[in-house]
């Protein structure tokens, strides 16, 4: 039986929910792995190395490898641990999340404190123009 999932109407977000973390649970599992300081360097020495010797898609390795983290989103990874990978990078979760929106960090910031995104006609993909 199906499970209903209302918030799958809801445009431009990505859910973790059981479907997501059986998905993304080997590209999740590798961020973990950049918690230790030699896994961190063995990532910044060969990317690609490091990647293969997790089983993750080739297109989760190339969104990791490209840092396209809306991509990793997609593809299963939970945002808090992908936050790992900017970490390593060198990068803050604000950064992050303003690469993620296509604003500069500084505008990213500026929009939460005025309150975040308006949410006019940004409610539900059901009520979207065709």
């Amino acid at each position: 039986m199906a499970i209903d999932k209302p918030y799958k109407d809801i445009p431009g977000t990505i859910i973790f929910d059981s479907e997501q973390a059986s998905k993304g649970y080997h590209l999740n599992q590798f961020c973990m792995s950049l918690m230790k300081p030699e896994n961190r360097e063995r990532f910044k020495a060969d990317e690609r190395a490091y990647l293969d010797e997790w089983p993750m898609s080739e297109e989760q390795k190339q969104a990791v490898m490209s840092r396209d983290l809306n991509r990793c989103m997609a593809l299963g990874g939970n945002i808090y641990v992908l936050a790992k990978i900017g970490a390593t990078d060198g990068l803050t979760f604000q950064q992050m999340a303003g690469s993620m929106t296509g604003m500069s960090e500084q505008e990213y910031r500026d929009m939460m404190i005025n309150g975040g995104r308006n949410i006019e006609g940004n409610r539900y993909l059901h009520e979207q123009k065709k």
